[in-house]
């Protein structure tokens, strides 16, 4: 699938027949299980998060596939429309130092069996999708038991009361956009007293672009303080009756015309002793935007998962799974090629791979030292930069490849890598 950068069956299979049957084969075996591939995902996240200090960023994505009413192929319905698909949860792992992508640690993919109809204040977490937000950090204390710390960071949807009462733990941390208007233990509302904690500070911040909006700066006002939030009615009754938490919010007092102000309301689990380690929280929720870049290395500028045309939602589910596995690789390359983390080669490679790209490489390097590789020696910057040379990149500073740049590159390189892997067998 990273090879011919798509997840079509058919295209990955090179257009062979027998190719195609046999994907169809491994995709429809009973052995091949949704939940082992989905423990897969982790396989060098283990190892790669040792003494680090990871930011695990989860959110979801709807994939929405093409479907007509008397072709459903098994899938349920998704979002507000007509829309017929799958679900991926999925958690990424960042360096918080350095940015770089650790990979995947955890998640789910699922197909909505019907229309619930007892209603959500009265089903038990156990019965509810948003059960994915606890269930997915919990996974996270184990996958990334070798790091220094953790800090799950997720956007409204993944503040639940149950997350907040029970996944927090010594070096694991939570940190969450607000979702509603919650209860404090002394009757006030936590709005109201957000907006009595004192503004401690102005900062102007870039915000990277988005498909909602461009990049821009903002200049931001902080205040923080800490709260006490109640358990709701509707939670469970096993669950402590309040939990301490911080509230951070940050507010842009002038907004460009025509643009909504930005308004962020974090809580979270870390102490937050002071100014600076309020904007570093901040620092941190912001990185959450890197998971959207993973959704659409999967869908829109990457694998194009939801052209795929298998016939159930069986295959569909572990089509799904596989893609998030894929993708990471390309995510992984565009975040090394600043060269920031050090990361090995070996995150995204392996030896052959590696030994192929170096030779690979002397070929690409130009006279003057701008064209030539500037990363260390088999680091993951090094094989990002080969990447991106074989995609059609110069290789000059002035400009950045992008994710198409090194989906082309990868296509190429792994081409090269199968059929020089058939020439040794020969």
């Amino acid at each position: 699938m990273v090879a011919r950068s798509t997840s079509c069956v058919k295209r990955a299979a090179g257009g062979d027949r027998a190719g195609t049957v046999r994907y169809g084969r491994f995709l429809s075996n009973e052995k091949v299980t949704l939940p082992a591939l989905i423990q897969g995902w982790s396989e060098q996240t283990r190892s790669a998060a040792g003494g680090r200090h990871v930011l695990a960023i989860q959110d979801t994505s709807e994939i929405n596939f093409k479907t007509r009413p008397e072709r459903r192929r098994g899938l349920g319905e998704i979002g507000k429309g007509s829309g017929r698909g799958v679900l991926l949860h999925a958690m990424l792992a960042l360096d918080a130092e350095s940015d770089a992508c650790l990979g995947l640690v955890a998640g789910e993919v699922w197909t909505r069996a019907g229309r619930v109809t007892v209603s959500h204040a009265k089903r038990p977490l156990e019965e509810k999708e948003s059960k994915r937000w606890v269930m997915t950090a919990e996974c996270a204390k184990e996958v990334l038991a070798a790091a220094a710390s953790v800090t799950v960071i997720d956007d409204r949807e993944g503040d639940i009361y149950p997350k907040w009462a029970g996944v927090a733990a010594q070096n694991f941390d939570l940190l969450s956009r607000v979702m509603h208007d919650r209860a404090l233990t002394d009757g006030s509302g936590l709005y109201a007293a957000g907006a009595a904690f004192p503004v401690v500070d102005k900062r102007r911040v870039d915000l990277i672009a988005r498909f909602d909006r461009p990049a821009r700066q903002a200049e931001l006002s902080l205040r923080f303080g800490r709260v006490t939030i109640r358990r709701p009615e509707t939670a469970a009754r096993s669950l402590p009756q309040s939990v301490d938490l911080n509230l951070i919010e940050v507010i842009e007092d002038k907004a460009p015309a025509g643009v909504e102000p930005l308004h962020w309301r974090l809580l979270t689990t870390h102490e937050v002793a002071d100014v600076a380690s309020a904007w570093r929280i901040v620092d941190w929720y912001k990185r959450r935007w890197t998971i959207e870049q993973l959704f659409r290395l999967i869908k829109t500028q990457g694998l194009q998962l939801e052209d795929s045309r298998l016939e159930t939602a069986d295959r569909l589910l572990k089509l799904t799974a596989i893609a998030a596995k894929a993708a990471v690789i390309t995510l992984q390359l565009v975040q090394a090629r600043e060269g920031k983390g050090g990361e090995p080669a070996s995150l995204a490679f392996n030896q052959k791979q590696i030994d192929l790209l170096a030779a690979l490489g002397a070929q690409y390097e130009g006279r003057t030292k701008l064209q030539s590789n500037p990363h260390p020696d088999r680091s993951l910057a090094w094989a990002a930069w080969i990447i991106a040379r074989l995609g059609s990149w110069d290789g000059y500073p002035r400009t950045k490849p992008g994710p198409i740049t090194f989906r082309r590159g990868l296509e190429y390189f792994l081409g090269i890598a199968q059929a020089f892997a058939a020439l040794r067998d020969v």
